[in-house]
């Protein structure tokens, strides 16, 4: 059983690095028209926007040293702190929909591409925590989720910068009597993807992430419906809610399983995937429609399944093991930066 065990594991290995290879790496000869494209300091520059959008108390390191602190009281008027986070687009709204969908892709980055970040990953860590520390003060009461500081109805009819704004900041929340479990679904995904990311580098952090997680997304499935229900006169038409919350649903499910290995949310999926549209035949992504990202990751988890079937209970360690080789051969071989997203059956083991 070893050795048959053994050969599986080396064909598995070889049908990952031939796959990875065909859809990665077509080997076409270079034309000398091709241009040459600086992917190190396109990441630099993404990274940076991110500051150039922080809210708050800005730290000593900022980069950006035109902005100037912000939205120090933003939440007073409910006897909150939702100082921080980041602003949407040119405005000074903090919408926290589009915030978290945010953080769960910075996040979700950071976990496939985060060994050839270099230099950047440390400022990419830390753009995802200014958003996972906004996202907990919004968070911190049990019932009730903060989802957005500023009206962007008046704040659109006035182009100011935020160090001077003096436009209402606003405080909307969802709670049981109305709820919103898209984005309460969403900031849970968040959380549960950045706990991830946290848990090598601050483990507390990451602790504290994933338990938050967990509850907000039991806050998210109990109390059902869609944010721009009841808040629609502020949310719509910028970030209103028109897939519904079913994808966000799954989406936060399928993180918290990745994030936490319980079989719970495991079932939970299973149970309730093909009435929240696990099966559904749309493509979009984006922070509204999930459900194309959330079918990667179901996917991966099936795949997962069937080597659990044939491996038994060491499936991690076995996968883990395979993946740690193909990243090596594969990365001391080749100078990469960026690895193509059609390689989708790359397993998603920590």
């Amino acid at each position: 059983m070893a050795f048959s065990s053994s050969i599986s594991l080396i064909l598995l290995c070889f049908f990952t690095f031939t796959l990875f290879l065909s859809n990665a790496f077509p080997f076409h000869h270079r034309h000398k028209g091709f241009a040459s494209h600086n992917y190190k300091d396109a990441l630099t520059k993404s990274i940076l926007f991110f500051e150039g959008q922080r809210s708050g108390k800005l730290p000593s390191n900022q980069r950006m040293t035109w902005r100037k602190d912000s939205g120090l009281s933003d939440g007073s008027t409910m006897h909150v702190d939702l100082v921080g986070g980041y602003y949407d687009a040119g405005d000074n709204v903090k919408f926290g929909f589009p915030m978290a969908f945010t953080t769960t892709m910075l996040s979700w980055s950071v976990l496939e591409f985060g060994g050839l970040m270099k230099g950047e990953l440390q400022n990419a860590r830390q753009a995802i925590r200014w958003a996972t520390d906004y996202l907990l003060k919004a968070t911190a009461h049990s019932g009730t989720i903060y989802v957005q500081v500023g009206d962007a109805n008046k704040d659109h009819k006035c182009w100011e910068r935020p160090e001077d704004m003096d436009t209402p900041r606003t405080v909307l929340k969802i709670d049981q009597n109305n709820p919103g479990s898209d984005v309460a679904a969403e900031t849970a995904a968040a959380l549960a993807a950045a706990s991830l990311v946290f848990r090598k580098a601050d483990p507390s952090y990451s602790k504290l992430l994933k338990r938050r997680a967990m509850s907000v997304f039991a806050f998210a499935d109990k109390y059902r419906g869609a944010y721009s229900n009841g808040l629609h006169t502020y949310v719509c038409p910028f970030y209103c809610s028109y897939s519904g919350y079913d994808d966000e649903l799954l989406w936060g499910a399928a993180w918290l399983h990745r994030a936490t290995r319980n079989p719970t949310y495991l079932s939970y999926i299973q149970v309730n995937g093909q009435t929240l549209g696990a099966d559904e035949s749309d493509n979009t992504f984006g922070w509204d429609n999930k459900h194309a990202g959330a079918r990667i990751l179901l996917s991966k988890v099936q795949f997962l399944l069937c080597f659990i079937e044939f491996f038994g209970q060491n499936v991690y360690t076995v996968i883990h093991n395979c993946i740690a080789f193909c990243r090596h051969f594969l990365f001391r071989k080749f100078n990469l930066f960026m690895i193509t997203k059609t390689m989708q059956i790359t397993l998603f083991v920590p």
